[in-house]
């Protein structure tokens, strides 16, 4: 059974501004933002997450590479790009992640698309897939039974980084492609739980 998230305000809260080291505009955000141009920032430059995970876009519309954001400050765009396959320099959406809840996740692979093949259950982080006896690099679904996480192309949760939430339709991600906008490979070596 798929634990289901409530969203309810009050539970997050992030600062951002359009200059590195929190200089320039500043506004402060406690639900989603599906552009930043809608606020006047053309990009967020540097950010502090008060309360609360948060999920930032590359583009408008929660489109492009994916970062997650844990309590605590980011005040340059490296520190919530630097570990990724490319670099990206701007931030224009960003969204509440609902379901985190580091203690209670859970998370089913499977080698092959549509939840087929080889298959492990997870409820604890795996800095390595390889190291844990997942002999392919690569997984074809996911289904998140509670929580958020985060997986990563690379061992160490290194390079680009998919989301995946409880809370998207019933959890289940059939296909790479439903992994998000940018995903291009089913390349994952490493996966964490979303800490609240």
């Amino acid at each position: 059974m798929t634990h289901r998230c409530k969203k309810s305000s009050g539970l997050w809260k992030i600062v951002v501004w359009d200059e590195p080291f929190f200089q320039g505009k500043k506004h402060e955000f406690t639900t989603d933002c599906y552009s930043t141009l809608e606020h006047g920032f053309s990009t967020v430059r540097s950010c502090k997450i008060e309360s609360g995970a948060w999920a930032g876009f590359e583009h408008c519309g929660f489109q492009g590479q994916q970062f997650v954001l844990e309590r605590g400050e980011y005040p340059c765009w490296e520190a919530w790009s630097g570990s990724n396959a490319y670099h990206v320099e701007r931030m224009c959406s960003f969204r509440p992640i609902a379901c985190a809840d580091h203690g209670r996740s859970r998370l089913m692979l499977f080698e092959q698309e549509n939840f087929q093949g080889k298959r492990a259950e997870m409820s604890d982080d795996c800095p390595s897939l390889p190291a844990l006896g997942w002999g392919s690099s690569t997984v074809g679904s996911f289904l998140v039974r509670s929580g958020a996480w985060v997986c990563s192309q690379y061992p160490g949760y290194r390079g680009f980084q998919y989301l995946l939430e409880s809370d998207s339709p019933a959890g289940e991600y059939k296909h790479v492609r439903e992994w998000g906008s940018h995903a291009q490979t089913g390349q994952v070596q490493s996966i964490r739980r979303v800490q609240q």
